[in-house]
């Protein structure tokens, strides 16, 4: 696993590895990643990764939040209550170098989360467990916490095509293999 593109582009980031609680995670492929970015470079959505505040929520090993900083994010604030993804979240920033003043990492549950702290996300990165129906919560929950700001893009990756809940409209619809992503605006 690697950062494909940006100032950053060809770092190694640590994996989970092996073990059961490693394998709850599923960082998002290289060649996803890759899509996905060309996506948002593309022009379509005009330019939402420069200077944006990122939210990566279910972050795991944090790549999404970190591609978006390699590509010129300002700051990515990265959300997962995993042990092992807080472990690899702190290697994988270490690795990048890139301290607190560009990431924050909160240690909670994207599904209840706390009122943000800081300005809200213009671009969000949703990656929850497949098939649990987590993601509307999140969504859900980051909005009423001020976490997404209006008309803010989100990238939700899931093994189906997900519906848009209440606060936000679809935008796009991709697949790579069995990857989905719901492209989403918040309204």
């Amino acid at each position: 696993m690697r950062i494909v593109g940006g100032s950053l582009r060809g770092l190694r980031l640590a994996d989970p590895g092996a073990g059961d609680e490693a394998a709850r995670l599923r960082p998002t492929a290289d060649r996803v990643r890759e899509a996905m970015f060309n996506i948002l470079g593309g022009g379509r959505f005009g330019d939402p990764v420069t200077e944006a505040v990122v939210l990566d929520l279910f972050a795991g090993t944090g790549a999404l939040g970190l591609e978006a900083l390699s590509r010129g994010a300002a700051r990515a604030v990265f959300v997962d209550d995993g042990k092992v993804a807080g472990r690899l979240l702190a290697r994988n920033l270490a690795l990048a170098r890139i301290g607190a003043d560009r990431a924050t990492v909160l240690a909670a549950d994207a599904t209840r989360l706390p009122p943000a702290a800081g300005p809200p996300a213009k671009l969000v990165f949703l990656d929850p467990p497949y098939g649990q129906g987590l993601g509307a919560k999140a969504l859900t929950s980051a909005c009423a916490g001020g976490w997404i700001a209006p008309g803010a893009l989100i990238l939700w990756e899931e093994n189906a095509p997900q519906p848009a809940p209440p606060g936000f409209a679809p935008a796009d619809l991709r697949r790579w293999g069995d990857t989905h992503v719901t492209f989403l605006t918040a309204t």
